[in-house]
């Protein structure tokens, strides 16, 4: 170390303008390759089994996510003045380049109106020309109440609000498209009339808005905050601004290549910035605390042994703690889902960049810049000042009521690990926004007065041609769509073949209710098939049905995309798993709903591996740096402590495990082991230099003490920072990790510091 030490010193100059190309570079990456990614489907794995079959069935049938247009008058809408809403709005849609076919575009003016016609059938618009009587606005209202496929659907319950819906080609949504939609929509509003705007396109276009307006107004919350504890703590403007650099630095190198590579920037992978701001400058608080403290204790040596002292004496903690908080990250590599894997890697890399630049550039700056000033004593011995007799008195006070801390340990651990078993996931996008946010009232606004916005899609195969044809098959989809919709109240309602089929059966006898079933001649059903496509009907019974009638769709419309909803219609769905498999046809899931909740399944399976490896590496490593694997299990105390507590919280405060809060566990284990290694390294050189307990206690206490104390201030106020969010899990991220690395300072200085001191590690006497 001693040697790299001396070519840092020699070539001071030359290494700064070298770090400070590579930061230029970095920018240039940022600034020409800058892109954001909220498209929820880039989040899947595509070799996941279920992926690779809900892609084929969305494909077979057209399932795509709707952007949902509703347009609301308070005196109903059957009226001149918002029929011609209706049309103009749905043909200014339609014209879009994004929207492949006119049929794609779903209103009252394009709905199929299926009707009975002296024995035959006929399909045709509600209207086509804007009704200039009262009766046809009657009419028109009498028709769609009568139609099951339109009412609720199409048209609200009250009759004061329609529905379009609109599919989009595949990979064309942009915030330009957003903005173009939102525009089309909100110039009908007016006279009564209000516009919402809803589905899974606006929710990730809505994101593609708040995501750098959210990076914009966090970092430099961030960097003004970091800087001024910085400041407060080491007592040296030339301290504080090389600190900064580091972190800066270490960001922009993260970012830069990240984007260099072509990867985009995801929801979690938005928060590196603030992340290594408020990690990265742990390691340059130690380096300075250790170099003033030195300056303090030792005038008479000369700057060049001064810079040789900090970096001989604290490589070994910087390097170590800086490896265990990569290892936290990386060991989401486990989790399957794209933008965790990007995030682990990348905030590593930035956890490894601000280590290297802390023990190249500080000394290397301070080098160049000369010492910086050792704060004042508070008294004229430093043995003597305030922080040391309190730090002095804390450790006598732990170890003198050991049984006490350690019996409220466990009662804190029991109470928190009942927190966890109420752990839940949810991979809502929705849910990341503020309840008063436009978006949230929009949706709430469509699933109150609708089917709902969010769909899941029952995909049934069969092993013969023409199966969809049987009764025995269309009666048990009949029961399934009423059963579950009755059983869930998530779900809005359903749409399948059957729908056509009882439509079809009622209108050609009478419009007559008790005929709204499903005739029991399979002949009959077969002919009506053929009488809708003589009719010229719409291509919508295709999204429904395969042209071969051996592959059926039915689509489930749900109020939301909350996952518990989502969980108990799909159980419900599978009840009838076997019933089906007795008629010969497969039941199985696509759409984007299912994709949520197999999301889900690889969430909880991705953070139970990455627990289990942190925890296995990180007992290892501090094993092989101490060459004691008791030293190991000790060390990992306080972070099995902060994660019991963290999950805890999330249970007992109903917040969901989702891609952002699915972070906690490796951020809480890489961070928090820091405050261990660093303790314990101190407290195996005070032991070796006294071999006496009661001074190895209060020394350690009073220098680690210090150095982690300051460190927890600065990383708890710069997560804080992630409380200014506009994304929930953003907020609830912020303030749980905050709190856990106050728990992970307090667990090293109480319940890790009892066991160091009771096992007489590294003492070898009683003294």
């Amino acid at each position: 170390m001693k040697k790299i030490t001396n070519l840092v010193l020699n070539n001071s100059k030359l290494i700064i303008s070298l770090l400070v190309l590579i930061t230029l570079a970095s920018l240039y990456s940022i600034k020409t390759n800058f892109a954001l990614e909220t498209n929820l489907d880039t989040y899947m794995p595509k070799s996941h089994p279920a992926f690779i079959y809900s892609d084929k069935a969305e494909e077979m049938f057209d399932i795509r996510d709707a952007i949902m247009i509703a347009i609301e008058d308070e005196n109903g809408i059957y009226n001149e003045s918002t029929f011609k809403k209706i049309k103009a709005l749905t043909k200014e849609v339609q014209a879009l380049e994004v929207v492949g076919d006119k049929d794609d575009v779903l209103s009252l003016y394009t709905a199929d109106n299926i009707k009975g016609d002296d024995g035959g059938l006929e399909i045709e618009a509600f209207f086509k020309r804007i009704p200039k009587t009262v009766e046809r606005f009657k009419e028109i209202e009498a028709g769609v109440v009568s139609n099951e496929m339109v009412h609720k659907r199409i048209v609200s319950e009250d009759g004061k609000a329609t529905l379009i819906f609109t599919k989009i080609k595949e990979n064309s949504f942009t915030e330009e498209l957003y903005n173009q939609i939102l525009e089309i929509a909100h110039k009908y509003e007016g006279d009564g009339v209000n516009i919402y705007v809803a589905g899974q396109p606006i929710v990730e276009g809505t994101m593609a808005i708040l995501m750098p307006q959210d990076m914009k107004k966090m970092f430099p919350i961030v960097l003004l905050l970091i800087v001024v504890v910085l400041f407060l703590v080491l007592r040296s403007v030339q301290a504080t601004i090389i600190s900064m650099v580091v972190v800066i630095f270490s960001s922009i190198w993260t970012f830069g290549l990240m984007l260099a590579m072509g990867i985009p920037v995801y929801a979690p992978s938005s928060l590196i910035p603030v992340m290594l701001i408020a990690i990265g400058v742990a390691d340059a608080i130690h380096m300075f605390s250790h170099l003033q403290l030195q300056i303090k204790n030792h005038s008479d040596w000369s700057k060049k042994k001064l810079i040789e002292n900090m970096t001989s004496e604290m490589f070994m903690p910087v390097m170590i703690t800086s490896v265990t908080t990569s290892v936290g990250f990386l060991s989401l590599l486990t989790s399957d889902i794209y933008p965790i894997k990007y995030f682990a890697a990348f905030t590593a890399f930035g956890v490894m960049a601000a280590m290297f630049l802390s023990l190249v550039l500080i000394p290397a700056a301070v080098n160049v810049l000369g010492l910086p000033k050792a704060p004042a004593a508070r008294k004229e011995d430093e043995d003597h000042d305030i922080f040391t007799i309190r730090a002095s008195k804390f450790a006598v006070a732990m170890v003198r009521h050991k049984k006490w801390v350690i019996s409220a340990t466990v009662l804190v651990l029991i109470f928190f690990g009942v927190g966890m078993s109420k752990v839940w996931i949810n991979s809502s996008f929705l849910a990341r926004f503020p309840d008063k946010n436009p978006l949230v009232q929009t949706d709430a606004f469509v699933n109150a007065h609708f089917l709902g916005t969010t769909t899941v899609n029952v995909i049934l195969e069969a092993t013969e041609i023409d199966a969809f044809k049987n009764p025995e098959v269309l009666k048990l989809m009949d029961k399934l769509a009423i059963d579950v919709e009755a059983d869930n109240e998530a779900v809005g309602g359903g749409l399948s073949v059957v729908d056509f089929i009882k439509r079809m059966n009622k209108v050609l006898n009478e419009d007559r209710q008790d005929f709204y079933t499903i005739p029991q001649d399979r002949d009959l059903i077969a002919q009506y098939f053929l009488l809708y496509e003589m009719s010229g009907g719409s291509d919508r019974l295709w999204d429904v049905v395969s042209d071969d009638f051996k592959t059926a769709n039915v689509q489930f419309q749900l109020k939301g995309d909350n996952s518990k909803g989502l969980n108990g219609t799909i159980d419900s769905i599978e009840e009838f798993k076997d019933d089906f498999a007795a008629l010969g046809v497969d039941l199985n899931f696509a759409g984007s709903g299912y994709k949520v909740l197999v999301f889900n399944d690889l969430i909880l399976i991705g953070q139970i591996k990455s627990l289990l490896y942190s925890f296995i590496i990180v007992i290892l490593l501090l094993s092989l740096m101490f060459k004691s694997f008791k030293i190991g299990l000790i060390g990992t105390i306080p972070v099995f402590i902060t994660t019991i507590i963290s999950f805890g919280i999330l249970g007992w405060l109903n917040i969901p495990l989702e891609t952002t809060t699915a972070l906690i566990s490796s951020i809480a284990i890489g961070i928090g082991i820091d405050y261990a290694v660093h303790f314990i390294d101190r407290y195996k050189i005070n032991a070796l230099l006294t071999n006496d307990k009661e001074i190895t206690m209060k020394k350690t206490m009073a220098h680690s003490g210090r150095a982690i104390s300051f460190n927890a201030i600065v990383v708890i106020l710069g997560f804080l920072v992630l409380t200014f969010s506009a994304f929930k899990p953003n907020v609830a991220l912020g303030a749980i990790v905050s709190l856990n690395m106050l728990t992970s300072f307090i667990g090293t200085v109480t319940v890790m510091f009892i066991v160091l001191v009771v096992g007489n590690l590294y003492i070898k006497s009683n003294k």
